[in-house]
């Protein structure tokens, strides 16, 4: 029989990390939380009550049941080379990378005593920080497992997430179609309407739609760009061809059939 889950060491205290860390709160969890982070990010965390007490990695993995590793993903891949000396054994280690290949390979190749299983949480929020933890946020969402794992799993049904078991390569595949493309269709869709003087001034919902994730900052997404490179290129090959196409066919009655056929597919999107 598993031994019961008594301490959960959450590493990186954020938006996500203290998201988790709530939500197994609301889902039941009684045991201790610790957060890993900075003085000023957990000072927060424990006056919002997020984490129980915050510790040094050394101190509060040799605790650890389980390790959240909710750190942006270069922080994820040093914390994990360092890990396995201060890791129970036996202890359980997940993350919430956003890219899945190079993560699961480092773990793979420095993880021991521990057992890892690599995650990533289709969730998140403009805002960032642990002030913007939020026990629903990752309610209705996909939460991506790289591998079987009773208790994580019965922990994401309990928080209302949707489990997807994947590869980490497929996973790495897709969500540089479905979360990275999007990403970078944003932020060229602001940088070009920044520099036509007066486009602003007609801007409307669909501008703002459009280039919401334009707000999300570059040192996010700079690992992900660097772990994903490959994905991301292949996606962005395949959309730019689809534009060519579709400037090809703007007075064609083609167009209808593009319209209808995309518009089914965003349907099945949204109904999740």
């Amino acid at each position: 029989m598993t031994p019961p889950v008594t301490t959960v060491v959450i590493t990186g205290v954020g938006l996500i990390g203290g998201s988790f860390a709530l939500a197994l709160r609301k889902a039941g969890f009684t045991g201790r939380m610790i957060g890993v982070s900075s003085p000023a990010t957990v000072e927060k965390a424990l006056a919002a009550g997020v984490i129980d007490e915050a510790l040094p990695l050394a101190e509060a993995a040799a605790q650890a049941d389980v390790i959240y590793l909710a750190q942006p993903i270069q922080q994820i891949l040093e914390t994990l080379g360092a890990l396995d000396r201060y890791a129970r054994p036996g202890a359980l280690i997940t993350d919430a990378g956003s890219t899945k290949a190079m993560i699961c390979s480092h773990a793979a190749a420095n993880i021991r005593k521990a057992s890892f299983v690599g995650g990533h949480p289709m969730a998140g929020k403009e805002s960032r920080g642990v002030e913007a933890a939020d026990a629903e946020l990752f309610r209705g969402r996909p939460y991506v497992l790289t591998a079987r794992e009773p208790e994580l799993e019965k922990w994401i049904e309990a928080i209302g997430a949707r489990l997807v078991i994947l590869d980490p390569t497929e996973h790495d595949r897709l969500v540089a179609l479905v979360s990275h493309l999007p990403q970078l269709l944003s932020t060229a869709l602001a940088s070009v309407i920044a520099e036509q003087p007066g486009s602003e001034k007609v801007a409307g919902p669909a501008a703002s739609d459009l280039t919401r994730l334009a707000l999300s900052p570059y040192e996010i997404w700079r690992d992900i760009f660097a772990t994903n490179a490959p994905s991301i290129d292949a996606v962005l090959g395949t959309y730019i061809a689809r534009l060519e196409t579709l400037r090809v066919q703007l007075r064609s009655p083609e167009m209808e059939r593009v319209f209808e056929k995309a518009a089914s597919s965003a349907r099945e999107l949204r109904k999740g």
